[in-house]
């Protein structure tokens, strides 16, 4: 950081501001201070640097304050805080000039000394990350804390694995851009400040390493949070599996949240996207980390919204964002009215003073309803039916004075209803206003009463709501669904987010909030289920007593209310009397006076009273046959859909009328088909939405067939899979018939019966908790509400919470998991048991209240599981010594033996040569050494002359045997003499051609820049969850587009990409220890002019010309004291390290040791679980792409040492013949040296993973040898061009010229031509290759030309 001298514009790239400090102190100084801070620079370096800026006394006592327009209050910094995440808080504006006039600035304070404040202790500023550091845990202390952390702008805070989540009523930036997922991943629980994405990546990570389900729980108020909580967390998960390899399957399920949250939720007094109903979503993953679907299941819609509510409360989203945000087109479609024309929706201060954001809500619902596979005629139906409901509200009743009939009207709006709904208006009508009364001997139709026909209307209205938003629901998992699930029998985790309700006492609370606080009574006993663990000096609330008050067979609740429902004289007064006769004598259950028509029942949480008013009625609620026979008599098929009680049923009658269509439509086609131009090319029948339709194509000018209808339809396999996930909740699709004996089941018995099937599926998954807590109850920004809290605090037991965490045990396993994770400590024949347990617990020497085994489970706290993890790390890497000892002495055994074996069979064998010694050698020598030229140029050496000739010296002499010594020098002389006749040719022919332009060369890898919008690195984003900018600070809302780096996660606008001049891919520390070297990053060692590390490309080199044909090249290690001589010359002076005096196997040790010492290895400790992930897909096409696309990922450094170091060892895989090192030997010993886990002090997990990491780095040598192979086949097919058409034009110039041209084209074409050569192809995805082989192809074709036409000058 560093002062600025005068207010100059403020930096732009992303990670600075400039900031203006106004100081209040006594001496006489400057009006501000502007400072340049970033990222890193903490309140205490601000306060330095603008001391010394001011001229100050730098031994006073400084504070930093921050004030805000908002509330205008002055908050201390404290000093560790970072000034650039609070600007980042302020208004875009306010960023740039913050005068003291806006009302956005910081002021430098001098404090007085502490003697002086009269008295006045000061308080405990002391940031707890976690609760259970807290010395003594009270009410007040945890208050204390929560508030403290709050108005830092901390508004998640742990209580051991438990999140606490403060909402803050406002949205943070600086908590949820992309970045902050990268910098959460793969972090230990703790290390960080607490985050909802460090919650998200540990049960990511559990899930994958300890391979059982997850499930994280939600709980709260109403206007807690919960919503926006669930959708970072979806929005964190589906980031971490896009990074092990994308599916596509992400974007429907990002799509899916936004689609639910209009449909589903709605603004109420506490909360202004308060989520009316609970759901499950469940995301299931495959054993490597990719995703492989989702399921959303939902719980207890919040019917009676849709016609009544509070006065300070609104209808569901859709609706406003239907009437604000619909074109003219649309309100003409829909019939369309104001909302103050829908009795639905009409209030009496209803004040639409968002109607710009209502209007962007509706574009953003438009894109989600695609991304999750609406179509748009699918769309117009779902607005339709929308469109009908509300004009449904409007239908009103009246009784003719003269015939005492029910009247129904207006007319208008009837006629609105039959278009909107494809009904008929006769029908409509008598629905509205007459029962069907079945009896034993004929059916009769009753007319209703003024009193009950808007009950009616209403509850039609009801059920049509709700039969939409299930069918939404079942199509939006369909849209989730991998067909593969009913096909294949894979072995599937999931992580599952429960979103449900919370805790409500309304002013007036009826049978919807009975059944919400059972459902938190349920949760609640599950945060406590029993172990058989003795908790000590630990009081909690038992939840089974109100449990069975409720829901307790026959005396229950419940079981009363559906019984009471059965009996036709029934009454909601003598259901009551049920009630208060059953259940007088429980403490829990307060009966009301006999004037009051309620009852109160004692939660966990508080004493809830309700009112039994249309208890019966709620509970009994289902959709009348009138009501389902009138849309079933629709023309319209969506309709049917939504009352069909068998979806399956509908689909087969359905398969049925669209085949007799379809063979009309035949006869048809095949009269009009040689005219029209269409063509059948397959008939399949598929549900597409609503519609069943046959798939045709129509064959295009380019003669290729369009299919005309998506792919991914619905057809009775899927259909019957997706019903069969949510069998247990058909709320909606229940109908009541009068004649039938058996009645449907009531709302509050199928609402248990969804809860036993989400216990049955959390209870099998480990779990993780997020307590949300409301900070107010005027949805105030950044206000804490002391009471409120303190409030929430109790209800929860937060308290009780965490002092279990607190006393209680971080660590628990399943007997069979603390058997496997500590094996090593147990004696060999040890099992599962709670005996072998105690016994090893009993010889560790733990103190018996530091662990404790219950009935399925083992219970150690934090000190004790790392001193058991410690001792069997020291076990394990004792163990794997001995291996090592055993395994060399076998392996220097065996290398004996082989030795023996050849000395014998040589003594034995007597060669018969044909040729003679010197030209055997030379036509050996002379082959090797071409084909090593061949391959180099992938590199680009520049290789000396002097290097060119002691390196075919080293060839001969390898190959030459002891007696064949003395021809050494006659073949050396032979090769040299042609090598210098080619030389002086080729330089006479050069000088004589003018020079050439510049060639097209091959475009090498992008680098990781933000700066270039064509480059890779710069991704587009689509935005889900609202975030903000990091160059201008303002708001990307959800369903944008954004530009994200795909190296630091930078995330902006399009129009701010032209404003960065930062390079993400040159960040480097340069300050880590290390030697001049070895031991230092790569980054240091790398530039513009010298791509890969000198030292490594010198010993690559050296190794490619002098030891591709020695056996065993790196499998077999040198000398000690030579390494260790080499290496103390190549810390310091590389140029003065003379290689030929070192073996062979010295050189390639050091290469290990080089890649072994590197402080992060090539593939970074970032993306060390991603290729993991990869290595682990099961098909190889995927599992090569995915390689390549996290190796894209690379720094450019860690990008080009890693992509010479596969090429190197290509060549070397290449000689397998002569040095017996395949692809797999090649990855078993360079995988520990470039793919290292970061977790260094487990040495097993280490090991576990070594079988992935060999995978991971075998599959890139393989893929690069064949890509190798196939370009040096390309060049063999240029040569053999090359060389016949030279033959054929010196046959030419034979018959024409006199004179004889000897032309020696003995060495390869690569030696004296570049175009020729062909580099080993970049470590990129496999369609670049034809691209770059077509490039080489062009090329080598224009040189030939330009060869063959000099030859031709030069014969004439």
């Amino acid at each position: 950081m560093s002062t600025m001298d005068g207010a100059g514009a403020p930096e732009r790239d992303g990670r600075t501001r400039v900031v203006q400090i106004y100081p209040r102190v006594s001496q006489d100084t400057a009006t501000y201070c502007p400072l340049q801070v970033s990222v890193g620079d903490t309140a205490r370096s601000v306060i330095h640097n603008a001391v010394a800026s001011l001229g100050l006394d730098s031994s006073q006592r400084y504070a930093l304050l921050e004030v805000r327009k908002s509330d205008g209050e002055e908050g201390m910094l404290e000093a560790g805080d970072r000034l650039l995440e609070r600007v980042l808080l302020w208004p875009p504006e306010a960023q740039r000039w913050h005068l003291q006039g806006e009302g956005y600035y910081f002021i430098l304070q001098q404090q007085q000394p502490q003697a002086n404040l009269g008295g006045n202790q000061v308080s405990n500023t002391e940031d707890y990350d976690d609760l259970c550091n807290l010395q003594t845990v009270t009410e007040e202390s945890v208050l204390e804390a929560l508030r403290q952390r709050f108005y830092r702008f901390k508004i998640y805070t742990y209580a051991s694995n438990i999140l606490i989540a403060i909402n803050p009523n406002k949205f943070l930036p600086v908590y949820y851009n992309p970045k902050y997922v990268k910098m959460y991943e793969n972090q230990p629980l703790g290390k960080l400040s607490p985050h909802i994405f460090a919650i998200a990546d540990v049960a990511f990570r559990t899930m994958l390493s300890r391979q059982v389900n997850q499930c994280i729980v939600l709980s709260g108020e109403s206007g807690s949070g919960k919503t926006e909580s669930s959708s970072y967390l979806i929005h964190c998960l589906t980031a971490l599996s896009q990074k092990t390899f994308s599916t596509g399957l992400e974007r429907t399920i990002l799509g899916a949240g936004p689609v639910l949250e209009a449909f589903g939720n709605a603004m109420t007094a506490e909360n202004n996207n308060s989520s009316r109903f609970g759901k499950f979503i469940q995301l299931n993953y495959l054993e490597s980390g990719v995703i492989r679907g989702a399921v959303i299941e939902k719980y207890l819609l919040e019917k009676c919204r849709l016609v009544s509510r509070d006065k300070r409360e609104r209808n569901y989203h859709v609706f406003y964002y239907l009437l604000v945000g619909a074109s003219k087109d649309e309100q003409k479609e829909f019939h369309l009215l104001t909302p103050q024309d829908y009795l639905y929706l009409k209030q009496q201060d209803l004040h639409l003073e968002d109607e710009e954001k209502l209007g962007q809500e509706y574009k953003r619902l438009h894109q989600a309803m695609e991304m999750v596979g609406f179509l748009a005629s699918t769309k117009k139906r779902i607005f339709s039916i929308l469109s009908a409901i509300l004009h449904l509200g409007n239908v009103t009743y009246s009784v003719s004075e003269d015939t005492q009939v029910l009247e129904v009207g207006p007319a208008e709006v009837l006629s609105t209803l039959s278009d909107l709904l494809k009904v008929k208006k006769e029908l409509l009508v008598k629905v509205l206003t007459k029962r069907r009364v079945v009896t034993a001997n004929a059916t009769i139709d009753s007319q209703y009463t003024l009193q009950q026909a808007p009950k009616v209307r209403d509850s039609m209205a009801k059920s049509l709501y709700s039969a939409l938003f299930d069918w939404i629901i079942l199509h939006i998992n369909h849209a989730m669904l991998n067909r593969r699930d009913m096909e294949e029998s894979v072995s599937c985790l999931s992580i599952g987010v429960l979103d449900i309700f919370g805790f409500e006492n309304l002013q007036s609370n009826g049978f919807e909030q009975l059944c919400i606080n059972f459902c938190l009574q349920i949760l609640e006993k599950y945060y406590y289920v029993s172990e058989g663990i003795a908790w000590q000096n630990i009081e909690y609330n038992d939840n089974g007593g109100c449990i069975q008050l409720i829901s307790k067979n026959s005396t229950g609740l419940f079981d009363l209310l559906d019984n009471d429902g059965n009996l036709p004289e029934a009454t909601d007064e003598t259901l009551l009397d049920q009630l208060k006769l059953q259940h007088q004598d429980n403490p829990l259950f307060v009966p009301s006076p006999h004037t009051k028509p309620s009852f109160a029942i004692r939660h966990f949480a508080g004493s809830v009273e309700y009112h039994i008013e249309d208890f019966r009625e709620k509970n009994t609620e289902h959709m009348r046959p009138e009501v389902v026979s009138l849309l079933r008599s629709s023309e319209r098929a969506f309709v049917h859909h939504l009352v069909a009680s068998s979806p399956e049923a509908l689909f087969r009658w359905g398969v049925l009328r669209a085949t007799i269509r379809i063979l009309t439509v035949f006869k048809n086609m095949g009269r009009q088909r040689a005219e029209s131009g269409w063509y059948l090319f397959t008939v399949s029948l598929y549900c597409l939405g609503t519609h069943f339709v046959c798939i045709f194509y129509r064959k295009s000018r380019g003669g290729r067939q369009k299919q005309l209808i998506p792919k991914q339809l619905m057809d009775l396999r899927s259909l019957q899979h997706i019903v069969g996930l949510t069998a247990h909740d058909r709320t909606s699709k229940s109908i009541f018939h009068p004649h039938q004996r058996a009645k449907p089941p009531t709302v509050s018995a199928q609402f248990q019966a969804s809860l036993r099937k989400l216990m049955e599926t959390i209870e099998k998954a480990e779990p993780f908790f997020i307590f949300c807590v409301r900070a107010n109850a005027d949805k105030r920004e950044m206000h804490f509400d002391d009471e409120l809290v303190l409030r929430q605090i109790r209800c929860t037991d937060m308290l009780q919470m965490v002092h279990i965490q607190k006393s209680g045990y971080r660590a628990k396993y399943t007997f069979m998991e603390f058997v496997y994770k500590f094996r090593m400590l147990f004696p060999k024949g040890a099992t599962a048991t709670p005996e072998h347990i105690t016994e090893l617990c009993e010889r560790m020497e733990l103190d018996n209240s530091t662990y404790q085994i219950g009935k399925n489970k083992v219970f150690l706290k934090e000190k004790e599981r790392q001193l058991l993890q410690d001792t069997h790390n020291k076990e394990v890497m004792r163990r794997i010594i001995i291996l090592q000892r055993w395994f060399r002495a076998c392996l220097l055994r065996l290398h004996f033996q082989q030795r023996k074996d050849a000395t014998v069979t040589i003594q034995v064998l007597f060669l018969i040569k044909e040729l003679s010694p010197t030209e055997s050698i030379f036509l050996t020598a002379t082959k090797q050494f071409r084909e090593t030229i061949k391959g180099m140029y992938s590199v680009e050496p520049k290789i000396a002359y002097k290097d060119l000739m002691k390196g075919y010296h080293n060839k001969v002499n390898s190959l030459a045997e002891p007696k064949e010594k003395a021809e050494v020098s006659l073949v050396v002389n032979l090769f040299q003499s042609v090598l210098d006749g080619f030389i002086r040719r080729e330089i006479k022919r050069v000088e004589s051609e003018p020079s050439k332009a510049a060639k097209m060369t091959k475009k090498r890898r992008k680098k990781d820049k933000c700066v270039n919008l064509i480059s890779s690195s710069a991704l587009t984003y689509q935005v889900n969850i609202m975030q903000s900018c990091d160059l201008c600070g303002s708001y990307i809302w959800g369903m944008e587009k954004a530009y994200m780096c795909s190296a630091c996660k930078l995330i902006c606008h399009k129009k701010c990409l032209n404003n960065i001049i930062t390079d993400c891919s040159t960040r480097c520390d340069d300050n880590l220890p290390g030697s001049l070297h070895f031991g230092v990053q790569v980054c240091v060692l790398t530039s513009k002019a010298n791509p890969v590390p000198k030292v490594v490309e010198m010993l690559l080199l050296y190794v490619e010309i002098n030891g591709l044909y020695t056996e065993g090249i790196y499998r077999k290690s040198g000398s000690a004291c030579r390494a260790r001589e080499l290496h103390q010359i190549l810390e310091t002076n590389p140029e003065a390290a003379c290689l030929e005096n070192y073996p062979i196997h010295t050189i390639t040790g050091l290469i290990k040791r080089w890649l072994r010492e590197l402080p992060v290895p090539l593939m970074t400790f970032s993306l060390y679980s991603d290729f993991l992930h990869a290595a682990e897909l099961p098909e190889k096409a995927d599992r090569i792409r995915a390689v390549y696309q996290k190796v894209d990922e690379l720094p450019p450094a860690n990008y080009n040492t890693l992509e010479r170091l596969i090429f190197h060892l290509v060549r070397v895989a290449k000689e397998e013949e002569h040095n017996k090192m395949t692809p797999s030997s090649l990855a078993i010993v360079f995988a520990p040296c470039i793919l290292r886990s970061p977790d260094l002090d487990d040495p097993f997990l280490g090991m576990k993973d070594v079988g992935k990491t060999t995978q991971c780095v075998e599959t890139l040598i393989s893929e690069q040898f064949r890509r190798y192979t196939e370009k040096l086949q390309n060049i063999q097919q240029l040569e053999y061009a090359e060389a016949l058409a030279v033959n054929q034009l010196k046959l030419r110039r034979q018959n024409t010229v006199r004179g004889q041209y000897k032309i020696q084209l003995y060495f390869c074409v690569a030696i004296f031509r570049v175009d020729l050569a062909c580099r080993l192809p970049d470590l990129e995805q496999e369609n670049s290759d034809n691209d770059n082989l077509d490039s080489s192809s062009s090329m080598s074709t224009e040189s030939l030309e330009d060869r063959l036409r000099s030859l031709e000058s030069e014969g004439q």
